[in-house]
């Protein structure tokens, strides 16, 4: 293991597909490259119970499209907060964010909710999959916040399917799927919408640990996907599923106290 400090090697990702910030915010901008994100001097505190606790304390970290990272720490070390900030589900305090070259840590909300549409793609620890749904709906239901009519949505969504192992269960619905394949199906509607960025918080947390391996598997297959130099960040507190990652980012009292490369770029 070495340790690593900021971008390192970068991967060319020779695809059109990934939009960057300004274009989720509909300006025009130029043609889409691998993704960057920087985040300089970045602090964020809450206020709990009457005291002020600083959840990020300053940060500073480049990220770069074409790797899995995970971001660990004990609780209440900012993992989360750190998360929420990178899918612009909260603004810092202070510092900057900045995404392919856009700064979107002061966007107001109608483009925060852009912007997480176009450019990120979530999944979570309990899969958030709507009951009703078959799996392929559940896959295709951001294209539905775009007006597209579930129907012409299908293709493509069935196509995901296929791609994180799951086409003959297109039809199932979540209460019909082990928590793997809920898991594979959360993967997929993640990237339904092509995001540069992934964020899974804690995907392995409700699994066993072969299931959670052959998760983290998928997870580095979409980061290392041949030509499209997509982001992975997972938060996890367990720390062999870390080790799986190209980089270890640890937090502690909302610092970054160890940043570190797992295998050769």
């Amino acid at each position: 293991m070495v340790t690593h400090m900021g971008n390192g090697g970068r991967v060319s990702s020779g695809s059109n597909s990934h939009r960057t910030a300004a274009a989720a915010l509909g300006a025009a901008g130029p043609p889409a490259r691998e993704l960057t994100i920087e985040l300089r001097d970045v602090a964020r505190q809450y206020r709990v119970g009457g005291q002020t606790v600083r959840a990020l304390d300053h940060i500073s970290l480049d990220l770069t499209g074409g790797r899995f990272v995970s971001v660990v720490g004990p609780s209440g070390a900012g993992k989360s907060t750190l998360l929420h900030l990178l899918g612009a589900l909260d603004c810092p305090d202070s510092g900057s964010i900045i995404f392919d070259g856009e700064e979107i840590g002061r966007l107001r909300d109608e483009q925060q909710s852009q912007f997480r549409h176009r450019c990120v793609g979530f999944v979570f620890q309990f899969f958030n999959l709507l009951p009703t749904l078959s799996a392929w709906e559940n896959v295709a239901v951001p294209k539905l916040l775009d007006g597209v009519r579930l129907g012409k949505a299908r293709a493509e969504a069935v196509q995901l399917m296929d791609r994180v192992g799951l086409g003959n269960r297109a039809e199932h619905r979540p209460s019909e799927l082990s928590g793997g394949q809920m898991q594979r199906v959360a993967v997929a509607r993640a990237l339904m919408m092509d995001p540069p960025l992934v964020l899974a918080d804690e995907p392995t947390g409700n699994l066993d640990s072969a299931t959670g391996a052959s998760i983290l598997a998928l997870l580095a297959e979409v980061a290392h996907e041949p030509g499209r130099g997509r982001l992975v960040v997972m938060v996890t507190h367990n720390s062999d599923a870390a080790a799986t990652t190209d980089r270890v980012i640890t937090l502690q009292d909302g610092r970054v106290c160890h940043d570190a490369a797992m295998v050769p770029w």
